[in-house]
């Protein structure tokens, strides 16, 4: 490994930066509704089944090519497969895959930080209905160089921690501000007990119901709980295959994939807590997606007594999320320029700031200049195209190839693959669990992208 790409001195460092690589968006706006939706706690019985059967495995194949090789997806593949194999021809659409990850997440993460402003602010106007909150929003995404603005701060600041290296810029920065996130949310989670709606929102949330296990249907549930501790963990386009590069051998791979898929569990668990008690006690129906977060949880804060102290804490507690996210995959394509154009780390950001500055506009256009673009059909706007490539595209493929990589003869093999897994102290995976990482996890990788083009084009 190069001196310049460093290493984690810690680590705690290494799993609170791995862990903030899968903890995101999804934890908020989709774990606590579709668990409130498809059953409470027997989905998310089911979802940690699928969590140790399919997220955990694949957390540790790329953390065991990332160690293995020292190297991010730009030369890893070339480092470990057999001469001849064409394994390494997977960078040409994984690399593209970071690049249109980030080119609107940055935007969305740009509007946690204006609604965290507001709220810190005392900006946000008492009572607001749902309907005003929608319209507040509706100005939001009409309002291109406000959103530019919050979105170049959060993308520089990104860049300029990560200008500093591994150690003294991404573990510095990181380590802190996600043991501030935790702080944040067990804060508001113990202060939801004292809501009216407390024990409400949590029946809700959490209870036992066969009814709307049956009333959805098996097959889905179990298809909703699957993509959930797939997606969740941010596996398959190699953010977390880099932090495997920068780690040493003192510890066994399967104990650090349980920790990340914990602490990310932990924090989705923990968001149920403070949503569906808020919007319990103020009667806000919980939605899904982006209008949760900018619309009813908006609206809930803006009627509770000391709201903008509340709001504030939970939009901070959600930029924090976003952003190590941002930082995660940022560090994955910094570090692949410097290994395939062998440039210096400051250079390389440099250079990637202003590509992601570049590429980000048309998400960022496609709600008011470009609104005329319907690339997903009527009512679509180009941010549902880019996340339909990552989401239904890059990342279960990428799984799939990944997976078919560290089993196949001719690409790390499945006996480096576990030597490289249980080095060091810890858990130890077992050999004989070939045959289902060779034909299961490609069968249900396979299931979840099939599922994911029926649900959206079927």
């Amino acid at each position: 490994m190069s001196q310049e790409r460093g290493q984690f001195s810690t680590r705690l460092g290494f799993l609170l930066i791995a862990a903030g690589c899968a903890i995101g968006l999804g934890n908020v706006w989709r774990f606590p509704y579709i668990t409130g939706q498809y059953g409470g706690a027997l989905f998310v019985l089911i979802y940690l089944l699928f969590l140790l059967g399919v997220g955990v495995p694949l957390l540790t194949v790329e953390l065991s090519v990332g160690r293995a090789s020292q190297r991010s997806i730009a030369k890893a593949f070339d480092m470990l497969e057999s001469t001849g194999a064409k394994w390494h021809w997977n960078k040409f659409w994984l690399i593209p895959g970071s690049y249109i990850l980030m080119s609107f997440y940055g935007l969305i993460t740009g509007w946690l930080l204006y609604y965290f402003v507001l709220f810190a602010t005392g900006s946000v106007e008492k009572g607001l209905t749902k309907e005003m909150a929608e319209q507040n929003f509706g100005d939001l995404l009409q309002n291109p160089l406000t959103m530019f603005v919050c979105m170049t701060t959060v993308i520089a600041v990104s860049f300029a921690v990560l200008s500093l290296g591994i150690a003294k810029g991404l573990e510095k920065f990181t380590k802190p501000v996600m043991i501030l996130l935790l702080c944040i949310l067990v804060f508001l989670a113990v202060r939801s007990v004292f809501l009216p709606g407390f024990a409400e929102g949590v029946e809700y949330y959490l209870k036992p119901d066969f009814s709307k296990v049956t009333g959805k249907g098996l097959l889905e549930v179990l298809w909703a709980a699957m993509g959930q501790a797939f997606f969740t963990l941010s596996v398959g386009q190699g953010s977390i295959e880099i932090f495997g590069s920068y780690i040493d051998r003192k510890h066994t791979l399967l104990p650090e994939a349980i920790s990340i898929a914990f602490i990310d569990t932990l924090v989705a668990l923990l968001a149920g807590f403070v949503i569906f008690p808020s919007c319990f006690s103020y009667g806000v129906q919980p939605d899904a997606g982006p209008a949760l977060l900018f619309v009813t949880l908006n609206t809930v804060f803006s009627n509770m007594a000391s709201g903008g102290l509340w709001g504030g804490l939970f939009f901070l507690f959600m930029l924090i999320a976003a952003m190590s996210t941002l930082v995660a995959v940022f560090e994955s394509i910094i570090a692949i320029c410097m290994e395939l154009f062998g440039l210096s780390r400051r250079r390389s950001v440099i250079i990637n700031f202003c590509i992601i500055m570049v590429i980000s506009l048309p998400a960022l256009l496609g709600f008011n200049v470009l609104s005329f673009i319907h690339p997903m059909g009527e009512g679509s706007v180009i941010m549902d195209l880019q996340d339909f490539l990552i989401s239904n595209n890059v990342l279960p493929l990428g799984s799939l190839m990944f997976v078919l990589f560290i089993t196949s003869k001719t690409g790390m093999s499945w006996p480096r693959y576990i030597e490289e897994c249980n080095s060091g102290s810890g858990l130890k995976i077992s050999p004989a669990l070939y045959i289902y990482y060779r034909f299961c996890l490609p069968v249900i990788i396979g299931v979840l992208l099939i599922a994911g083009y029926v649900n959206i084009f079927g």
